[in-house]
């Protein structure tokens, strides 16, 4: 199928057509390694049922975040307890997947957890406006320093997916290519940040480009 624009170019158009093959390449790439991912072989068995603290102060088991499904996709956010303000890139992230958290839902849990006090998180839930997102603290656990949410210096934005089954929950996924040596702009988590998928539509593309996710 060959598509025109009004008064487009024998140029454009032929350089169009290239680009388009080009799409189509990437899309089945894109979908091979999807195919790839899911045969991974079984990840490692967590070590403990974590117990999280949501932001009412109430404990909150890692199992318990899988609710009634299998999987559970559980998003790591920069906000130290020394942190006045949390990551504007992960607050970004948040801020697109809140709307889509309730058709996620339909076929896997999705949470956010924090190394930020239960009072921290509760205050940018709020803020955000997340009716959405199960926000939850590790801050009396060692989660994000096993799955890679903190190092020794700093928080670290990270995605990790979890199975459960019979009981036994086992790692699946991480998104590791927020810590493999990629030049260029950040897109360890491109798949789930559409902001950046729209700009590559653009002339104008990323460029330097960063939301001003908290106002000037």
């Amino acid at each position: 199928m060959t598509l025109a624009f009004p008064n487009e170019s024998p140029a454009y158009r032929t350089a169009r057509n290239d680009l388009l093959d080009a799409e189509i390449a990437l899309r089945a790439q894109i979908e091979a390694v999807a195919e790839k991912r899911r045969a991974l072989p079984k990840g490692g068995e967590v070590p403990e049922d974590y117990a999280f603290t949501d932001t009412d102060g109430k404990s909150v088991s890692l199992s318990s975040l899988f609710g009634n499904k299998s999987t559970l996709a559980l998003y790591s956010y920069m906000f130290a307890p020394q942190d006045a303000r949390p990551c504007p890139a992960c607050t970004s992230i948040l801020d697109g997947l809140n709307g889509q958290v309730p058709q996620i839902a339909q076929r896997v849990a999705f949470a956010a957890v924090s190394s930020g006090t239960p009072e921290q998180l509760a205050a940018v839930k709020e803020e955000r406006g997340w009716k959405n997102i199960e926000l939850v603290s590790a801050i009396k656990t060692n989660y994000q320093t096993l799955y890679h949410g903190q190092t020794d210096d700093a928080e670290q934005t990270f995605m990790n997916v979890f199975t459960k089954e019979r009981g036994t929950i086992r790692h699946f996924w991480g998104s590791e290519m927020q810590r493999a040596k990629v030049d260029g702009h950040p897109r360890h988590f491109d798949l789930a940040w559409p902001i950046w998928n729209v700009l590559d539509m653009t002339p104008e593309g990323r460029g330097d480009f960063f939301p001003d996710v908290f106002g000037s």
